[in-house]
């Protein structure tokens, strides 16, 4: 906390009128040296106590208190083994730059703290006040995912009893945000409609706004 407070000072010091620069407490060509130092001669390797303390934290982040459970009863997945091997690195890192020969407990305990600190902000869920790692490995959550799979589902269930038919998407989106007492968002029905047209179901003419509910498809 008190180096976060320091680098916080620093960096909002040289806005002032006259910058406020904290002398730093190493010679930068000397800090330069110790960093080529580590690199090339520092080759630290994982303790038993920190490999034990890597699985307890990943173990920990895929199943957090309270679990991880989605609007229709799938698990969300809020580590992968991505966040795992940037845990190992981020250890070792820590290790090597305290010339140590081993990754400590410690070590791996301030790589975890680093990670909350680092995806807290990209990857929690607006909607859920959760982190899912999905933010960050495909760009949606997976309360996004969900509800788009949702509206797919109930769209190819309503134009299954309009086979035959050309409709006005604006209509179509209309009739659903009737039917689920939900405004959808129409920019979210047209996602849905160029997955059905990949699909063969319907043939959709974005330009015109207008879609075509194939007969003889099996919904």
């Amino acid at each position: 906390v008190d180096s976060d407070r320091q680098l916080a000072q620093h960096l909002v010091g040289l806005y002032y009128q006259t910058p406020n620069v904290v002398q730093p407490p190493m010679d930068t060509e000397l800090l330069r040296d110790y960093i080529d130092y580590a690199r090339e001669n520092i080759h630290p390797r994982l303790s038993d106590e920190a490999s034990d303390e890597l699985l307890k934290s990943y173990l920990e982040l895929r199943n957090p208190p309270g679990g991880n459970v989605g609007n229709n009863g799938t698990r969300t997945i809020s580590a992968t083994p991505r966040q795992l091997e940037s845990l190992i690195r981020t250890s070792e890192a820590l290790a090597k730059m305290k010339y140590s020969a081993e990754v400590t407990r410690a070590d791996v305990k301030e790589a975890v703290r680093l990670l909350k600190v680092a995806t807290q902000a990209a990857a929690t869920d607006p909607r859920t006040g959760r982190i899912d790692m999905d933010m960050i490995n495909t760009g949606r959550t997976t309360v996004e995912r969900e509800m788009e799979e949702t509206l797919y589902v109930g769209l190819k269930e309503f134009l299954s009893e309009r086979r035959g038919n050309r409709l006005a998407v604006r209509d179509v989106t209309r009739q659903l945000s009737e039917i689920s007492n939900v405004q959808v968002p129409q920019d979210e029905v047209l996602t849905a409609l160029r997955r059905l047209e990949a699909d063969g179901v319907v043939q959709f003419n974005e330009r015109n706004q207008s879609v075509f509910v194939r007969t003889g498809i099996v919904m």
